[in-house]
């Protein structure tokens, strides 16, 4: 399992935000300058994050970027998800996917959703205030 370019940044950049926690508003491009993601990526990061509810943004003065809630209370598997989408090891696992030509005669398919519980519970366990730590 690797996860992707994105959902890693997005990790990075949450991190960032992370250590502004109780001062004032960071911007993108305060983020951008912290991390070395490119402004762009960075500014693109936000938006999913913030549409996610895991960062909050203000326009204009005073504005800029904060967590939505509490470092310790933002996971690991809540940032992968809010880039990635829910957390599916395999196809079969995903709600509504039929794209396995061994559908319907696969004996590890059954397992596959404790795996991907078991993995998706081990980044849920992770949260940001510890990752930063």
């Amino acid at each position: 399992m690797r996860l992707s370019n994105m959902a890693d940044y997005a990790v990075v950049v949450m991190s960032a935000a992370s250590r502004h926690c109780g001062s004032a508003r960071v911007s993108a491009t305060d983020l951008a300058s912290e991390t070395g993601l490119a402004l762009p990526t960075t500014q693109k990061l936000v938006s999913i994050l913030t549409k996610a509810g895991l960062l909050r943004s203000a326009r204009g003065t005073g504005g800029g970027i904060q967590l939505a809630r509490p470092a310790a209370a933002i996971t690991l598997a809540d940032i992968i998800e809010a880039v990635e989408g829910p957390i599916a090891l395999t196809s079969c696992v995903d709600t509504g996917s039929h794209n396995c030509a061994m559908e319907g005669n696969c004996r590890v398919q059954p397992h596959w959703a404790l795996v991907n519980g078991a993995v998706r519970g081990a980044l849920a366990e992770i949260n940001l205030a510890g990752l930063v730590r």
